[in-house]
């Protein structure tokens, strides 16, 4: 844990933070690439940390950090089964009351859709016990229908690839 920062960022209430200053965490090292990894001719399995790379860069919506700074993702909360094509992602809000946690979910599932093959099956969910609506929230993310609606609808997908796009 790095310490308290302060949010500088915006979400559209008038500036005004749900959670003002957020504990940072230090940012994990990037995983080498090993030759197996490289060879085109060698099957390369797909495991947690890998789902981790992929989902840590994820723009908070409120702050000006990752997912991955703020804690909302760790590699010990993803569960993946390449045999069985399945990825599970707990995510955990850094406030109980946190009403950007159905959003976050939404960028995680969406960043998943648009990497992984279409054979895994996604679950992305609140960690239990770390937000006052994981059930409603869960709810939402596991509907099909509802991510899709969700994603036909040109603000929420524009915050959304915002939330998926490098930062400068």
């Amino acid at each position: 844990m790095v310490g308290g920062g302060g949010g500088s960022g915006g979400s559209g209430r008038g500036g005004l933070l749900e959670n003002a200053n957020p504990l940072i965490y230090e940012r994990s090292g990037e995983r080498p690439v090993t030759a197996g990894e490289e060879d085109e001719q060698v099957p390369d399995s797909i495991d947690a940390r890998e789902i981790f790379d992929l989902i840590r860069s994820i723009n908070d919506p409120e702050h000006p950090l990752t997912l991955e700074e703020l804690n909302v993702v760790e590699q010990v909360r993803i569960q993946v089964s390449d045999p069985e094509s399945t990825v599970a992602v707990a995510f955990t809000p850094t406030i109980p009351h946190c009403s950007m946690a159905t959003l976050i979910g939404l960028s995680i599932k969406v960043k998943l859709l648009r990497s992984l093959p279409q054979r895994f099956k996604m679950d992305v969910h609140i960690t239990p016990g770390t937000h006052a609506s994981e059930h409603a929230v869960n709810k939402q993310l596991a509907d099909k229908e509802r991510v899709a609606a969700a994603l036909e609808n040109t603000h929420l997908l524009e915050v959304v690839n915002q939330c998926l796009s490098a930062r400068s």
